[in-house]
């Protein structure tokens, strides 16, 4: 092994070891006690309680924030070059063409598929169970803002004949500007191109750039490291600030629609231990105690890009499988594998039209799928970004978005919830994708394609 990499391998492991010792420190449990406080104090000076006046209960609100509010713009600072790094080392280290082409499309195809398929359980939940018929929705529309809803705007791109210049947009004719402006797609498809030929390059002439960007990732997860002892700090302010604004009845009133998501997470877990079963042939109860610690993490910080590092530990010391599968796929499915953010969005998209009294027809339903899997794809794995792609659902659907405003005092537990369905996805997804990689290579004849790899195997 190249010395280099040798060092890249054993920083990497020192980092993921940093990472897993504030799992083993309880980072998870600070995390709750964090929430509760946050509860308790945004009750305390919140409209239920009335002992301070409005203005001061703000005041209060945006001290107690601040904390969050820098935690939420490291994790934002480190995103893009957390993700390029890893994308493009992830590429180079696969030595077959073929594989990699093979893995990447069908990477694609299973993130695409299982994001459409949880929103459409989102969906079908929330139609089932009538979330929004829990609340005095007269009271909550005059609380939250006018009822009234503008008409369901296609998302550019969806008509016929622009779809040809669409295409051709999502490719960056500035990646550097795309880079400044937070733009994840043309991040993931600059760092695929560069990663590709990279690939195509000799050895000698590829190093130099591999090196700077083993240091870049590096780099990027010490900052990381650093950021998550925020995280306890960062929960008990967003949730005092939130809690101050809407006050507990609200929150009480909003049991049922939290239920509803998190039922609904329990559902795709489920589905992703069936999956485990019987596309990556491993023990589903193995699977779950393989991942447990990156689950945990995630929960704690709500970001799929800070347990990144763990995440492609996890895969490869834990689940067997090769670098080349892990260091492209986890980054990859921390910006385009957003299945538990998508479920959530279609939940709380039928539980607002429920509030606001609207009947969404089918076609609006088929817009809001569409929309919710285009719109996860290239959304940044930072906390709380469901919340923004959100919005742009409930434009989509023609429900007001001033009703964000009345889910944002419960979104923290359920975006910590559905950040560890997240990393469960991706996890799954290598797993699956290695073992069917090995299988392939199994079954070609001596001397076309590599040897099976141990590892990846069950």
């Amino acid at each position: 092994m190249h010395p280099i990499e040798l060092i890249h391998l054993r920083s990497l492991k020192y980092l993921s070891d940093q990472l897993q010792s504030l799992v083993r420190g309880r980072l998870w449990l600070q995390v709750l006690v964090g929430m509760l406080l946050g509860v308790v104090l945004g009750v305390a000076i919140g409209p239920s309680a009335g002992w301070v006046d409005a203005e001061t209960a703000a005041t209060v609100g945006d001290w107690a924030a601040l904390p969050g509010r820098v935690f939420l713009g490291a994790i934002q600072m480190v995103v893009v070059p957390l993700v390029f790094a890893s994308i493009i080392r992830g590429l180079a280290a696969s030595e077959n063409m073929d594989e990699l082409r093979r893995t990447g499309l069908q990477a694609v195809a299973f993130f695409v598929a299982t994001t459409t398929l949880a929103i459409v359980i989102g969906i079908g939940l929330a139609i089932v169970v009538q979330p929004g018929r829990f609340l005095d929705a007269a009271s909550i529309r005059a609380a939250v803002g006018s009822a009234q809803t503008a008409a369901p705007q296609v998302p550019a791109g969806f008509g016929g004949s622009s779809v040809p210049q669409a295409l051709v947009n999502l490719i960056p004719s500035n990646p550097l500007g795309a880079m400044v402006q937070g733009e994840m797609l043309g991040v993931v498809l600059f760092a695929v191109i560069m990663g590709v030929a990279l690939v195509s390059l000799p050895v000698e002439q590829s190093q130099p750039l591999l090196a700077l960007l083993g240091s870049l990732q590096q780099v990027s997860m010490t900052i990381v490291r650093w950021t998550m002892w925020l995280a306890p700090l960062a929960v008990f302010g967003l949730i005092t600030q939130l809690t101050s604004k809407l006050g507990l009845r609200a929150l009480i009133g909003m049991s049922v629609y939290v239920g509803t998501v998190l039922a609904g997470l329990l559902l795709l877990l489920l589905l992703y231990l069936v999956l485990a079963w019987t596309a990556a042939r491993r023990s589903p109860w193995k699977f779950l105690r393989d991942i447990r610690e990156v689950q945990l993490l995630a929960f704690s910080t709500s970001s799929s890009a800070a347990v990144m590092p763990l995440s492609i530990r996890t895969a490869e010391e834990k689940l067997g499988v090769r670098p080349s599968v892990s260091q492209f796929v986890i980054p990859l499915g921390a910006t385009i594998n957003m299945n538990g953010t998508a479920l959530y969005q279609g939940v709380a998209t039928m539980f607002l039209a429920q509030v606001f009294g609207l009947e969404l027809t089918a076609g609006q339903l088929a817009l809001v799928v569409v929309t919710a899997v285009a719109a996860s794809i290239g959304s940044p794995a930072t906390p709380g970004v469901g919340i923004v792609i959100l919005s742009m659902v409930l434009g989509s659907a023609g429900v007001p978005v001033a009703g964000i405003g009345l889910i944002m005092g419960v979104d923290r537990i359920l975006d910590m919830s559905r950040t560890a369905v997240n990393v469960t996805g991706d996890l799954l997804a290598t797993a699956i994708l290695d073992h069917r990689a090995a299988n392939t290579a199994s079954a070609l004849p001596q001397g076309e394609g590599q040897a099976p790899c141990e590892a990846g195997s069950p």
